[in-house]
């Protein structure tokens, strides 16, 4: 698949998908609901001491990776749902506000353990060391067939987070014959655990973060997966794009934010989002990719404290002025499709 096409025939499962009236839901999330603890620090690593003193306060927020991309795909105007387990415990509480004041359908399944939580240390320049609760889960946990076939079926897409249970989920997935995504984070390549995510999916995300070689890492996913189509974001780098197994690699180059770097956290979950926005109306991959960069550069911009991600109208507008500024004219990135909410 060239990086330029659209696919307009009604082969395309994304257009049979979106012309299915039982199809209420745009993007299903699966997984990745909880709690971040953001603690400001003068500088990672964090230098050895007894205590440290944090002027900007300690903030317990919700949202880890799958209630961010929720939110994104939310307030791009896409239908989304958002299915994991919850413990009946505070955090838990401040999940279900958190889709609840967002307008995110929710369905929590009950978690004994305890709802998912994290702390994340953020340094001045927006790098950011995440400690994970390993504790908020257990090797029996599942999400419930029934349930997730039922919301799969009604869903044009499902985006699935690497955590254990969505692992157990796949198949279900796949017998619903919808389309997946799902985002490997810092994956080196090698470590068993991502591969079952990496080999299901119809489109897959990364990071460059632990690769040596992108490029052999995302052809290695096309080769022996399902996927067509796979990107590793690279900071300020941009992105590396791998639209089909011989296809050549494509380099996305990065976009400036608007307003000062503060946090990088979300900054996947927001170019995932983007991203899915623009492919789900049938865009071609290269302006999938430019509206994922977008949406990546603000979410750099929004401190962790706050959960925030860009609107459709500011994403379709500096999608726009990029394409002016290249000299394509106002539509020159959207000139293929129209992108509608």
């Amino acid at each position: 698949m060239s990086s330029d096409a659209t696919t307009t025939t009604g082969t395309d499962p994304r257009a049979a998908a979106a012309a299915d009236p039982d199809r209420d839901i745009d993007v299903l999330v699966l997984g990745g609901a909880g709690v971040d603890t953001i603690v400001h620090v003068p500088e990672l690593p964090l230098p050895l001491a007894d205590s440290h003193m944090i002027g900007t306060g300690i903030v317990t927020r919700a949202g880890q990776t799958g209630d961010f991309v929720a939110l994104g795909l939310h307030r791009l105007g896409l239908r989304t749902h958002h299915l994991d387990h919850l413990g009946a415990d505070p955090e838990g509480e401040l999940v279900r506000a958190f889709h609840r004041d967002h307008g995110i359908g929710l369905t929590a399944v009950p978690q004994p353990a305890g709802t998912k939580r994290a702390v994340n240390l953020v340094g001045p320049d927006g790098r950011r060391l995440s400690l994970y609760d390993a504790t908020r889960g257990r090797d029996e946990d599942r999400l419930p067939p029934a349930t997730v076939r039922a919301l799969a079926a009604r869903s044009r897409h499902v985006h699935v987070s690497i955590t254990q249970p969505c692992a157990h989920a796949l198949p279900d997935l796949r017998a619903e014959g919808v389309t997946l995504s799902t985002d490997l984070h810092d994956w080196d390549g090698r470590a068993a655990y991502h591969e079952p995510f990496a080999l299901a999916a119809d489109l897959v995300f990364l990071s460059a973060t632990a690769l040596d070689d992108p490029e052999r890492t995302l052809r290695e996913i096309l080769s022996r997966g399902r996927a067509q189509l796979a990107v590793a974001t690279d900071g300020a780098a941009g992105a590396h794009l791998l639209t089909g197994a011989d296809e050549p690699l494509v380099h996305v180059p990065a976009v400036t934010p608007a307003a000062p770097v503060v946090d990088s956290n979300g900054a996947g979950d927001a170019f995932a989002a983007g991203f899915l926005h623009a492919w789900l109306a049938g865009a071609p991959a290269r302006t999938c990719a430019l509206h994922g960069s977008i949406a990546g550069a603000h979410a750099c911009t929004v401190p962790a404290t706050r959960a925030e991600a860009i609107g459709r109208d500011a994403l379709l507008a500096e999608a726009a002025r990029l394409g002016a500024a290249a000299g394509g004219g106002p539509g020159h990135h959207a000139r293929h499709v129209r992108i509608e909410g």
